[in-house]
């Protein structure tokens, strides 16, 4: 398993751009929103009348991958998770939860297109599909980077994100010419 400095890095190398950046603290969570919707509407029976969203399932799943990441900044994940959980465990019963979901997903997604047209590098899943799982946790760092926390983490991954940059945008020349 790669590390937290190794994902965040690859992860920030495409995510430089201050609008990039802005347009993602809208995007990711309306995202991660949607698809825990979708989850929470795949019911598990649990007996005696009971059931459980696969919401659940997959959220404990994410959160044990940050926890093996990095804990301090899983523990501000779960902070953000667990209301999720229980937001979409209730929308999860409306009659147009689907269309809910999709039109936020849709929406999230824009907002990540958009910033990435200013960034001018394409989202980082497309090389390597973890990252579709880093965004949340990338986006918690750079709040936690933002609050003054984690300086070392930040310190450490930075420079290593300038250099994959650098490569990203030679290759991008080198080809071109």
């Amino acid at each position: 398993m790669k590390s937290a400095v190794e994902q965040l890095s690859t992860y920030k190398s495409v995510h430089l751009d201050t609008r990039n950046l802005q347009t993602h603290f809208i995007g990711i969570p309306l995202i991660i929103w949607s698809v825990f919707l979708l989850l929470a509407s795949v019911r598990l029976p649990l007996g005696n009348g009971a059931e459980l969203g696969l919401s659940w399932i997959f959220g404990l799943g994410v959160l044990a991958y940050y926890f093996r990441l990095h804990w301090r900044l899983a523990i501000g994940l779960t902070l953000f998770l667990v209301p999720v959980l229980y937001t979409t465990e209730m929308a999860a019963h409306l009659a147009y939860a689907l269309w809910l979901a999709l039109t936020i997903f849709v929406v999230g997604w824009v907002f990540q297109l958009i910033g990435h047209h200013y960034e001018k590098a394409k989202p980082a899943f497309v090389d390597d599909l973890n990252q579709l799982l880093i965004g949340p946790f990338f986006l918690m760092a750079e709040l936690y980077f933002m609050l003054g926390l984690e300086t070392s983490l930040n310190e450490a991954i930075t420079p290593i994100a300038a250099a994959k940059r650098r490569a990203i945008d030679e290759q991008k020349v080198r080809q071109s010419a």
